[in-house]
């Protein structure tokens, strides 16, 4: 079932977070499916903590933009804006480099919040 508010490209929205923390980090949209939304990081020296594995708050980060960028797709965005307002993680296995991709799917969307699934694999 598709649950984008329009016909949403890929292409027109991957550039909206220049000059951002999703630029800093190296986040990219990498797929619009018709129920989730895919990105992906980079895990390098911009992303670990002092153990050298992937910090908790680069994949929060992570989390957070893929959910944002899925919640606004799914609302008419010239009346309506969408920001996170509680994020939960649980990391289950380090990560020292390579790629991480993020997926999100909705567990609620409803007329005054959205309720988000985010899982990062590398």
């Amino acid at each position: 079932m598709r649950i984008w508010f329009s016909d949403v490209k890929l292409e027109h929205i991957a550039n909206r977070g220049a000059n951002t923390l999703v630029d800093h980090l190296g986040i990219k949209l990498t797929e619009v499916g018709p129920d989730y939304l895919r990105a992906t990081m980079p895990v390098d020296e911009r992303h670990r903590q002092v153990m050298g594995v992937l910090h908790g708050g680069a994949s929060a980060a992570l989390a957070e933009t893929v959910a944002s960028f899925a919640a606004n797709m799914c609302v008419d965005h010239t009346r309506l804006m969408c920001v996170g307002q509680e994020l939960n993680a649980n990391h289950l296995r380090p990560v020292a480099s390579g790629l991480v991709t993020a997926t999100t799917r909705p567990f609620h969307l409803g007329s005054r919040s959205q309720v988000w699934h985010i899982e990062i694999h590398d």
